[in-house]
């Protein structure tokens, strides 16, 4: 049960149809860390945030990660109105979500993501995010689905695009190739990947994601 206290209302305005319309967030200052996965996933106690990272018009169906939201040009909109909106069931995500209502807001992000020509990075982390809350759902048949998605997506940010404006560099984005990797089984992936994080100047200067790096290269050479 999501206690009420946990989440607020955030007044959004699309950006394709200019209707405004509220979406739920969680409170920073009620959030209590749990455990953090090797690949980055974030566990609490209470109400993950993960499941509130997609913004959703319930008027015209346009979805984007939050930081993304904005971020549409006037031709992209135009895309969006006659491959979405015409289509579009009129519903809302504006209150607690269920993990099938959260996933639900992610492959709707992923499908305008590949609509719109994302970058490989981008279409790769809106994946990894499908495939956590897969993990909270303890669905382990499509969790390993989407992470094999999201380390493709991320080998081809890695060798074909600038990573210059996002939260990622070399170190990190050849971890997650790695870690993913592991965690699918592939053993040989993994270690090659883990190999190319720790080779990397920005990985040297990361002591934790160093540190994780080799305890991860290490448990994957064991295997």
């Amino acid at each position: 049960m999501v206690e009420a206290k946990e989440l607020y209302d955030k007044k959004e305005k699309c950006p394709i149809c200019e209707k405004e319309f509220t979406t739920k967030k969680t409170r920073s200052s009620k959030l209590r860390l749990i455990k953090r996965d090797e690949d980055f996933f974030n566990h609490y106690s209470g109400e993950n945030p993960i499941k509130y990272g997609v913004s959703v018009c319930p008027n015209c169906g346009y979805a984007a990660l939050e930081n993304k939201f904005h971020s549409i040009t006037k031709e992209q909109g135009e895309i969006i109105k006659n491959n979405i909106t015409t289509k579009w069931n009129k519903r809302s995500y504006g209150d607690a979500r269920s993990l099938d209502d959260a996933i639900e807001t992610y492959k709707l992000a992923l499908l305008i993501g590949n609509l719109l020509n994302y970058k490989k990075l981008e279409i790769g982390t809106i994946c990894l995010s499908i495939g956590w809350l897969y993990r909270l759902k303890e669905d382990r048949t499509e969790e390993t689905r989407f992470l094999t998605l999201a380390r493709d997506q991320f080998k081809e940010a890695y060798y074909n695009e600038s990573l210059e404006g996002s939260n990622m560099d070399e170190g990190k984005l050849s971890y997650l190739a790695g870690e993913i990797s592991r965690r699918l089984g592939d053993k040989e992936e993994a270690l090659n990947w883990l190999k190319l994080s720790l080779s990397s100047p920005s990985t040297k200067q990361n002591p934790a994601l160093d540190s994780m790096a080799r305890e991860q290269w290490r448990i994957t050479k064991e295997l």
